[in-house]
């Protein structure tokens, strides 16, 4: 029998990985034979927490053969999961988005919470069944958290994400400042990708109440420099749209020091935006004041406006 794969979404980010590899841990810990792999490129970020803990990068995978087991983290949604995922044989899922169009043909272990990352969820899983959390594991939940709520300044941050953070900084024994700063500020050198790779490296295929769209974001330390390269970030999007036949393509350009997004927003609905924020679409583009969350300040705004 083939092992029982565990994955995060397509387009992986930091809580992506770290859940897969700690939620692998956990399962081997429970008995069972499970492999962490992944849906796409490690980004910057990603690399620095794997490279601080010398780990190696989880197997990529593209699709699965039917009757795959699989463990989903930090997703749910098909559009944002390994090719063939309908077929497969879904375990367990451990996420802390919307449960969106999700169905399995059997019950499973399903695990959600609303709060700031799917890490948080899975520290919590380790205390329940009186596990040892050790220095690595918490380091990579630790690294998560910080990433999913922008170091704890993320409106999607809860009070359940700051308590496992602290404890899992202690485990670690870590200072979550400073090694949270560097950190974030590694997933900001963005010079070396070209304009396609950029509007990839973290983006989600998502249905809205009627729209098809594809909400996609990066961080940065200076939205300035980003925006010198809109022309040619447009030209990308655009294919892109042609070629998944969207309704809306919203990249968010975050400011994670001053706590701001830019939006440069394409598609026949892109208009939504206008609604959505009270602002107006200047050569596609809008600044967005305190905006930082895809999950809780972009996905549903926008739903809000259809």
């Amino acid at each position: 029998m083939s092992k029982i794969l565990v994955f995060g979404h397509k387009n992986p980010d930091t809580d992506s990985i770290c859940s897969a590899l700690v939620k692998e841990k956990f399962e081997k810990n429970n008995g069972l034979d499970v492999e962490a792999v992944r849906l796409g490129n490690i980004n910057k970020e990603t690399k620095y927490v794997l490279n601080y803990l010398n780990i190696e990068e989880p197997r990529y995978i593209e699709s699965i053969d039917d009757e795959q087991e699989v463990i989903l983290v930090d997703h749910n949604e098909f559009t944002q999961s390994v090719n063939n995922i309908e077929n497969a044989k879904i375990k367990k899922v451990v996420d802390h988005h919307r449960i969106c169009e999700f169905k399995t043909a059997e019950p499973l272990y399903y695990l959600a919470e609303p709060v700031g990352c799917t890490s948080t969820i899975l520290y919590k899983e380790f205390k329940r069944n009186n596990m040892q959390i050790e220095r690595k594991e918490a380091i990579l939940m630790l690294s998560a958290i910080i990433s999913d709520t922008l170091l704890f300044k993320s409106p999607t941050c809860t009070e359940d994400d700051k308590l496992a953070a602290k404890d899992l900084a202690s485990i670690a024994n870590i200072d979550v400042e400073k090694y949270g700063l560097e950190m974030l500020k590694a997933g900001t050198d963005l010079s070396d990708l070209t304009e396609l790779e950029l509007i990839n490296l973290d983006a989600k295929e998502v249905m809205l109440k009627n729209s098809k769209a594809i909400i996609a974001q990066v961080n940065t330390a200076s939205i300035e420099d980003m925006m010198k390269r809109k022309d040619k970030i447009e030209e990308e999007m655009k294919k892109v749209i042609e070629e998944k036949n969207l309704d809306i393509f919203f990249f968010a350009i975050t400011d994670i020091i001053n706590s701001n997004s830019q939006a440069i927003v394409l598609g026949k609905k892109a208009y939504i935006t206008e609604s959505a924020y009270n602002v107006k679409l200047e050569n596609n583009t809008a600044f967005l004041k305190g905006v930082v969350s895809r999950k809780k300040q972009i996905i549903p705004v926008l739903m809000e406006q259809e």
